[in-house]
């Protein structure tokens, strides 16, 4: 696949000006700064105290999404001040929407970390079985994860749908696709483009006049 590099500033959805983000967010608060960059119901990796946040939107049976993980998070770990969001857009069919939702779940146990780690890992094709042995081998109490599904399926069904209106309002084609600060990253890049994209951002809200 060819790679793509295209980084636009996103002045409507994420623009540096605390009014041009609050017009944004009485717009379409789906498409807000905090909204896009902190959703509440995903937790942050990496540094969650990081001065720059990725936001990577992702489908578990996206073979460019697992191939790019790897130099995604170290990328991360080098940097040790970046908060890594990942979003969930299944996009590939039912084993994807199954996986997303079964990760989501796990969050009330305290297995989403593992949880996302495990399953992007595999290599296969996902079904129903594989997504669950996967998990109850990363250690994933399955009866309390479809329990907290059904709890929580409205919140979940909500973040899912968040998820895809940011990423369709950004024009992205498909999997994988970032945000990096302020900057938009469609496609399959790699470490150093990554960190590229890193100083850039940095550089921009560097530039910003204090308030």
């Amino acid at each position: 696949m060819r790679r793509l590099w295209v980084v636009a500033a996103l002045v409507a959805a994420l623009g540096g000006a605390a009014t041009t983000d609050a017009r944004a967010q009485a717009a379409d608060p789906v498409l807000s700064r905090a909204a896009v960059l902190r959703d509440a119901e995903i937790p942050a990796l990496g540094n969650p105290q990081g001065d720059i946040t990725i936001v990577a939107y992702f489908d578990y049976q996206c073979p460019y999404c697992r191939k790019i993980t790897p130099d995604l998070d170290q990328v991360v770990r080098d940097d040790g001040h970046v908060r890594l969001v990942i979003k969930d857009w299944p996009i590939l069919g039912p084993p994807s929407d199954l996986a997303s939702r079964l990760v989501l779940a796990t969050r009330y146990q305290g297995k989403y970390e593992q949880s996302h780690r495990a399953l992007i890992a595999v290599t296969g094709r996902l079904t129903e079985t594989v997504i669950r042995d996967t998990l109850r081998e990363a250690g994933v109490d399955l009866t309390k994860a479809d329990a907290d599904l059904a709890a929580h399926r409205d919140d979940i069904e909500e973040l899912l749908k968040r998820n895809g209106a940011q990423a369709e309002a950004f024009g992205f084609q498909g999997t994988p696709a970032f945000i990096v600060g302020t900057f938009r990253v469609p496609g399959v890049i790699n470490a150093a483009m990554f960190k590229r994209a890193i100083a850039d951002a940095r550089a921009v809200a560097a530039a910003k006049p204090k308030k």
